[in-house]
């Protein structure tokens, strides 16, 4: 039931994402339906005044510029812009906000040594004003890449960057294994892309037991590790296990997304627990909102009601 229901659901999801008249309509209506749940704005002014919001109530926040696979120069520059300009605006308001970036957005796909140059800039900029920057993991075929720039940041110095490793990757226990001695900042996910099964796990459930895996090594080692999760039995196992290891809260926070699970996000805030949101931003949505929909029905629901109540 789990194996066919779950990822035949995942499959159609994501696989209207390549359909050019599902993507016209929900370009066209998204926002007004149910996207603004889950996208905090399209521009910077507007994720602004979400991320101060947040940080009013005590949430430490991240955000990150909407879009992947830029291939041309220009646009590429104006995604390093416009990432300058939030850690800037961030720092005059003294946000508890960093930055995520992809790859694939700073030239990634026209070499690693692009997507580098920009990171690193991206990275400098930020360390100015203290602030940290998240590497986000795309595809599968991108994790040695993503791995490898990662690496060669810290070996350059720029300590205030880290990086996501995905559950449902069959790679990830070695990954992660090769990375802790660098004391590194993980965020650790199930992952949301539709990978195949020669190199990813299949079934929720094996994917949920590798998640749990991971978390308790990273935890049980150096660095900091962000539980990015929306599972009440993963949460609790997490307290449960830091508790009875001594591993204080300098060492993890839960980091949910923006519009998933907020009484979950009020109620850990209020036990003493760090918790970030995820709020993501930008006129280039459309992907990120079909992923969310595809990993929770709850979430295509809610978009459901939206459309019929109107």
């Amino acid at each position: 039931m789990d194996l066919s229901v779950n990822n035949v659901f995942r499959q159609a999801i994501l696989g209207a994402t390549q359909n050019r008249a599902v993507r016209g309509l929900v370009d066209r209506h998204g926002m007004r339906l149910g996207a603004a749940r889950f996208v905090a704005g399209e521009t910077v002014d507007e994720v602004l005044e979400v991320l101060r919001a947040l940080d009013r109530r005590g949430f430490k926040t991240n955000t990150t510029l909407l879009g992947e696979a830029i291939h041309d120069a220009t646009t590429i520059q104006e995604v390093v812009d416009t990432y300058v300009e939030v850690i800037d605006r961030i720092a005059a308001e003294q946000l508890r906000t960093n930055v995520s970036v992809k790859l694939t957005q700073l030239g990634l796909d026209i070499s690693e040594d692009e997507a580098y140059r920009n990171t690193a800039h991206i990275a400098e900029h930020a360390e100015r004003h203290g602030q940290f920057v998240r590497i986000d993991m795309e595809e599968s075929t991108r994790v040695n890449a993503t791995l490898a720039i990662y690496r060669r940041l810290l070996a350059e110095g720029h300590a205030n960057t880290g990086t996501v490793l995905q559950a449902y990757l069959y790679r990830t226990r070695n990954d992660l294994r090769g990375l802790l001695p660098l004391e590194p900042n993980l965020r650790l996910v199930k992952g949301a892309y539709l990978e195949p099964p020669a190199v990813a796990y299949q079934r929720k459930r094996d994917v949920n037991i590798n998640y749990v895996k991971l978390l308790r090594k990273s935890l049980s080692e150096g660095g900091y590790t962000a539980v990015a999760t929306h599972d009440d039995r993963v949460i609790d196992h997490v307290i449960n296990f830091t508790a009875k290891h001594g591993i204080g809260t300098e060492r993890f926070e839960f980091q949910m997304l923006y519009g998933i699970r907020q009484k979950l996000q009020e109620e850990l805030l209020l036990s003493g627990y760090p918790v970030l949101v995820a709020t993501p931003f930008g006129p280039e949505w459309y992907y990120y909102l079909m992923r969310r929909m595809a990993e929770r029905p709850a979430n295509l629901l809610f978009v459901a009601r939206q459309a019929f109540s109107r």
